[in-house]
């Protein structure tokens, strides 16, 4: 009995050395890699990978894959090293990222995808990572970067954008970026229109608080072409003032439109016959029916149920547009009390310089009587 049993715990060390064998052997370093164990640094620089390589130890800290062929980042492309701090894939041809190729990497610090081929990113790619404070994205033919993308780049520090073809840039992506210290943004094909001054109004503060920025040169029009757009006066942007709030206006107006089309369709879902009882209604007003206008009227109360929430909009439409308008009239109302001020300022002004004009006047008359009188009271004498 004490024999089987020292031969089964012999087996079970055996059996548990070969797990541990095996599991070493399956997160050892990939054999196109070089490995620093004490350092956690993977280096798999210039080795031509077509891919992101294979069993990376979870412990790895630093990865670095420049100078490869990688073409693309699939899903979590490194689900397998959660704890990596720095990620450099730079000088390969990446074209595509999948939105989760980042998911799990809640460590990640630095991250390089410089000198590659990409065109967009997904507002989704950096949405799991709160610790990136480095994005290198130059020298690619990036378009643009979504807005919403600023939500989950609050705590990036650099952000270089150089090189690529960005011709505008969002401002709300820029303004999320609280903790920036230095952006580079040449050598893009920048278009100063209208479009533009959000990004000269950011500079402006950005710079103001000690922000550090390289060039933003003017490529279109042709008349601010090779200008800087920190450098450009605002005179020039004066058509853009004079425009936009006719914009904003016709904006208001468009979002108030598909808000009240949005509720007529779906009150046409919510009542199914609402369309086909409102065709009589339309047919009695057209003809000028008595019996029909009465049943339309009721029909089209009974339509109106899901209005509210667009007499709610209309309503506050209509105190933002009362309280613009109120401004409006105090304003007129203090030059009007300004000029009825200056004008009885005047008034009693020019009241005064003539009465003073009279009384010099009759002075004088009185010094020119007095001189007449003098000889000839001497002659009488």
């Amino acid at each position: 009995m004490q024999v089987a049993q020292r031969r089964l715990a012999e087996m079970r060390a055996i059996l548990a050395c070969a797990v541990l064998s095996l599991l070493s052997l399956s997160h050892a370093c990939p054999k196109e890699c070089s490995c620093n164990s004490n350092t956690k640094v993977v280096d798999c620089r210039g080795r031509g990978l077509y891919d992101i390589p294979r069993r990376l130890h979870p412990d790895t800290q630093e990865l670095y894959l420049q100078d490869n062929r990688i073409r693309g980042l699939g899903s979590t492309a490194f689900r397998e090293i959660p704890l990596v701090r720095i990620l450099d894939i730079s000088n390969n041809s990446i074209t595509t990222i999948s939105p989760t190729a980042l998911l799990g990497l809640r460590m990640l610090q630095r991250l390089s995808l410089a000198h590659n081929n990409l065109r967009e990113l997904d507002k989704r790619l950096f949405g799991p990572i709160r610790s990136l404070s480095h994005l290198d994205l130059s020298h690619n033919s990036l378009w643009g970067l979504p807005g919403a993308m600023g939500d989950s780049l609050r705590n990036l520090s650099h952000l270089g954008l150089a090189h690529n073809r960005l011709t505008r840039l969002d401002r709300s992506l820029l303004e999320a970026l609280t903790h920036l210290d230095s952006l580079a943004l040449r050598s893009n094909p920048w278009r100063c229109d209208c479009q533009l001054i959000g990004l000269k109004l950011w500079l402006e503060t950005y710079l103001f608080k000690g922000g550090v920025v390289d060039e933003v040169l003017c490529s279109q029009p042709e008349e601010m072409k090779d200008r800087d757009l920190q450098k450009i006066p605002y005179q020039l942007f004066h058509a853009c003032m004079t425009t936009s709030y006719h914009y904003l206006f016709a904006n208001i107006h468009h979002l108030e439109s598909e808000r009240l089309l949005q509720s007529h369709n779906h009150g046409n879902h919510a009542h199914p016959s609402s369309h086909a009882l409102h065709v009589p209604m339309a047919m009695g007003e057209g003809f000028g029916g008595g019996g029909g206008g009465g049943g339309g009227m009721a029909e089209c109360e009974t339509k109106q149920k899901p209005r509210p929430v667009n007499l709610r909009h209309a309503i506050a439409t209509v105190i933002i547009t009362g309280v613009v308008c109120g401004i409006v009239c105090l304003m007129m109302l203090a030059a009007a009390v300004y000029g009825c001020a200056y004008a009885a300022i005047m008034a009693k002004y020019q009241r005064e310089l003539k009465k003073n004009e009279e009384l010099a006047a009759a002075q004088g008359a009185d010094h020119a009587t007095a001189d007449e009188k003098e000889p000839l009271e001497n002659a009488i004498a």
